[in-house]
């Protein structure tokens, strides 16, 4: 047990620059509290302990506004930075050396049984404020951007940014136009498509009106 609390103390100073210490880690950052409280409630909940271990959880979502529901399996060196906002469903799984910001959301789309929340590969980033949706498959050193909304598999060793998310790098090579900044914005293009379909309703009414 001290081993692996002191494995996520060192992930933690390692990945966050503003870390100054272990002991700021262990008695500051709700991140590392939150992982630290899923390991007790999976304990628990392993044990059919499962009342015990939801109360677990929900204290320590009183106390960082980080949910991880006791059932997620989560591998090691996981980094929640910041945190806030932070939801992981009943039957995600994360890999190895994943890192997820505030505002993510691995959850489900409310229209699936069994398993119904995502499954994160190792040295996997999700961005601030992203939601990966459903029993869905992101691979190895994937890279998701801050906003972005996954709702398909993602192969190993991608860049997804936009709504829905497409991926925009793969092997280190762009296979898109787009990127963490010039997202579209699914207003905007959806009220193009309605530009160009009045359009095309106004022609054919003017030709109309000239045969007529």
């Amino acid at each position: 047990m001290f081993d692996k609390m002191r494995e996520d103390i060192r992930t933690i100073c390692e990945r966050d620059p503003a870390a100054r210490s272990a002991l700021e880690v262990m008695l500051l950052y709700n991140g590392y509290k939150a992982v630290r409280s899923h390991a007790r409630a999976a304990f628990f909940y392993r044990h059919g302990m499962k009342f015990l271990a939801r109360w677990i959880s929900q204290r320590c979502v009183r106390r960082t506004n980080i949910e991880i529901h006791p059932a997620a399996k989560i591998g090691r060196r996981f980094f929640i930075d910041h945190g806030t906002g932070v939801v992981i469903g009943e039957t995600t799984e994360i890999g190895d050396d994943c890192t997820i910001y505030q505002g993510v959301t691995l959850g489900g789309t409310g229209k699936d049984r069994g398993k119904r929340h995502p499954t994160l590969g190792n040295n996997v980033m999700v961005g601030t404020g992203a939601k990966v949706l459903g029993p869905i498959h992101i691979g190895d050193n994937v890279r998701i951007a801050a906003g972005a909304v996954v709702l398909s598999d993602i192969p190993d060793n991608c860049t997804a940014v936009g709504i829905p998310a497409r991926v925009v790098r793969k092997n280190g090579f762009r296979v898109g136009e787009l990127d963490q900044i010039h997202i579209p914005d699914p207003v905007a293009q959806e009220l193009q498509r309605l530009r160009e379909e009045v359009d095309k309703l106004e022609k054919e009414a003017e030709k109309r009106g000239r045969k007529a």
